[in-house]
């Protein structure tokens, strides 16, 4: 079972790729959020990162940004650097690292403490780990060696599931799509090694070399767990197979994203009915839950696909499939020739990271992932302040009141369509800083000896936590994120919004920061994530989170003429030559970055009615300074490989798209800079949906 998430369908997080820091120019965020900065530094660190030179009315992108695109060199251990995000990823890096080594040498009385310090030591004991080899692995290995049919082996998949693996099909636990109030296991498609169904089904040139080395890479692996090699390179075709046919049942990346496409609620006897001749019971069993009953599968004509491949799959087939997911899962955990090797594929080849990650690094990492809210606590009392947490619920709440405020100009939406919008912002909840109650790890026993067997308990540990809550009522006082996470979400099974401490910092976040520059940040991430309740998948939620058809028809076609101006625009942006953003894949958070602009700006501008217009900062005007600000925050390094990775599987656009997008689409944009209509930054024709 994989680590909590929405599916691609709900995958409404404003996510950016993070990086450690280089060789680099002082920015706003290299000082933490409670530090005091002077408007002088302030200003200093905004103009070190623009171009003066590059004219913001043909490239803004440039004009912000070329600086600290000129004076920074991407590190060779990373695929993406995201001037925002890296920033304070790094600096809560080294946070946590001397949190979780201060744990690791005195824990103290603590008992989760303890469990930091255990399980971050294990990890860092790289002699320990080289010595025993494949030896933790070996009871999985024999359990498949031992298999000798299809039943035997599908059964061992769940027991898989458990390692956060993903063999045959994704499973997760979320509240149900129409009865938010209930938590459900939602299976769908998956059982993929490649990122996505495409890169099985291309003809191009690209995806047929990307699945060569996919071949030679899994041959590789189940060399390196035991396999003689010609064995070895013999099932490889047969695991690359198999998994093309599943990739053929699969639904496309922009289908996933109807959510009204994706409920299918049922039971076990349902799911049987569905593929009998799968072994339900006994997957279950394996899985911890012989009693999983309570179940949607958001992709049904998939599991009619998987029960027919994996009943005419050889049983070597079966078994090699299995043993390279095993080896995927756990390579982390496992001696630096199977790690090289993972990484050599998912990291290099996929992404063009050159290096992996210092050690210490993963660690932290790993850390993270099995004890995140342990973690939390201790970044928390190091780190946020009450203060910041004010700051932050009052902004949000302008926001809110800026956007509802937007609902009485829209001449597209009707009377009763518009109250029922009017209601849902009414029922916003909000999570700010960090969970008012910590997550309870006593049943979690590790040691210092095992990072295989720290892994391997934390990882079955979340997910029995989390198959137990399966068909009980949904805790919406649960996060789903961790309070040190440099991200924010909204959820719309809740319609809540989630801010972690993590980000609520410099360069989104500051409390010397000019009101321009804090709304820019951290204003622009709030009104994105409030304008998701309200995309192409958020508008489908009602205010009790409950999928519906609230919409007058009138109002969704005049909404679907909107969005589908946003789509073909962002379809004609390229990070290269032929290959260009997916505008339906990343239509919903490109309506978020086009609203959630639009509502910070729109507190702004009325703060500015109420004192009039705050001081220059870098030469620029109160209005200048917050679209250089929001530029800013997405300044991006990025390798090639990732771009092309991130146009085809990524909600997201690539930075430079999040910066252009929505600024040529504003209605403040061109009047702030003096832009003459036409020119690139502003095209006569504009997209607007909020």
């Amino acid at each position: 079972m994989r680590r909590p998430t929405f599916p691609v369908a709900l995958a409404l997080l404003a996510v950016a790729g993070t990086a450690p820091l280089a060789a680099r120019p002082k920015v706003p965020g290299d000082a933490p959020a409670g530090a005091d900065l002077t408007l002088d530094a302030i200003a200093a660190a905004v103009t070190a990162s623009m171009d003066p030179a590059a004219d913001p009315c043909v490239d803004f992108y440039r004009y912000a940004c070329g600086g600290w695109l000129d004076q920074v060199e991407l590190p060779a251990d990373q695929s993406e650097w995201v001037r925002s995000f890296s920033v304070i990823h790094e600096r809560n890096r080294e946070l946590l690292r001397k949190l979780v080594e201060e744990a690791a040498r005195q824990p103290g009385d603590d008992p989760d403490r303890l469990r930091v310090g255990h399980f971050y030591g294990a990890c860092m004991d790289e002699a320990a780990i080289e010595r025993a080899d494949l030896a933790p692995l070996a009871p999985w290995l024999a359990r498949l060696d031992v298999a000798t049919t299809a039943a035997d082996l599908f059964a061992l998949g769940g027991e898989l599931a458990t390692l956060e693996s993903a063999p045959f099909f994704d499973l997760d636990v979320f509240a149900d799509l129409k009865d938010p109030d209930t938590q459900v296991a939602h299976f769908s498609q998956g059982g993929l090694g490649l990122p996505e169904r495409d890169y099985y089904l291309s003809d191009s040139q690209e995806k047929r070399e990307l699945r060569a080395k996919y071949q030679t890479h899994v041959a590789r692996m189940l060399e390196l767990s035991g396999l003689d090699a010609a064995v070895a390179a013999e099932r490889a075709p047969a695991v690359l197979a198999f998994e093309t046919a599943l990739a053929r049942g699969s639904r496309t990346i922009e289908q996933m994203r109807q959510v009204e496409e994706l409920h299918h609620r049922l039971d076990a006897a349902g799911l049987a009915q569905l593929a009998p001749l799968l072994p339900w019971e006994r997957y279950f069993r394996a899985l911890g839950r012989p009693d999983l009953t309570t179940i949607n599968l958001l992709t049904p004509e998939f599991f009619v696909t998987l029960e027919r491949e994996v009943r005419a799959a050889p049983v070597e087939t079966l078994r090699a499939y299995l043993r390279y997911h095993l080896l995927a899962a756990t390579a982390t955990l496992l001696p630096r020739r199977i790690y090289d090797q993972h990484f050599d594929f998912q990291g290099r080849t996929l992404a063009g990271q050159q290096e992996p990650q210092p050690r210490w690094k993963r660690c932290i990492g790993a850390t993270e992932q099995a004890l995140g809210e342990a973690i939390g606590k201790l970044y928390v009392a190091q780190r946020f302040t009450g203060q910041s947490k004010q700051i932050a619920t009052a902004m949000i709440g302008d926001i809110a009141d800026a956007f509802a405020a937007s609902l009485a100009g829209l001449d597209w939406m009707d009377e009763p369509t518009r109250q029922a919008a009017q209601i849902k912002m009414g029922t916003l909840a909000m999570k700010i800083g960090y969970p008012d109650g910590w997550r309870d790890y006593s049943a979690l026993d590790l040691a210092r000896q095992s990072h295989f067997a720290n892994a391997v308990a934390a990882r079955r540990h979340e997910t029995a936590r989390r198959l137990a809550q399966v068909g009980q009522p949904v805790d919406r006082k649960e996060w789903p994120m961790n309070a040190q996470t440099v991200n924010a979400s909204y959820n719309p099974l809740q319609n809540t919004f989630t801010y972690p401490a993590g980000i609520l910092q410099p360069p989104f976040f500051h409390k010397d920061f000019p009101l321009a520059m804090n709304l820019g940040g951290i204003g622009y991430v709030m009104g994105h994530e409030l304008t998701h309740g309200f995309d192409d998948q958020g508008r489908k939620f009602d205010a009790r989170g409950a999928l519906r058809d609230w919409w007058s028809e009138a109002s969704v076609a005049g909404f679907d003429q909107r969005a589908s101006c946003i789509r073909e625009q962002y379809g004609r942006y390229e990070v290269e030559p032929g290959v260009a953003v997916n505008g339906g894949l990343t239509l919903g958070e490109n309506i978020a970055d086009n609203g959630g602009l639009k509502q910070a700006w729109a507190v702004l501008q009325r703060r500015q009615a109420e004192r009039g217009e705050g001081p220059r900062v870098a030469g620029l005007t109160e209005d200048q300074l917050f679209f250089v600000a929001a530029a800013q925050v997405w300044c991006t390094e990025s390798t090639p490989e990732s771009e092309r990775l991130q146009v085809q599987t990524d909600p997201h656009s690539p930075s430079k798209f999040r910066v252009v997008g929505p600024l040529v689409n504003h209605p403040g944009f061109a009047p702030s800079f003096a832009c003459a209509a036409g020119t690139p930054m502003n095209p006569r024709e504009k997209c607007a949906v909020w």
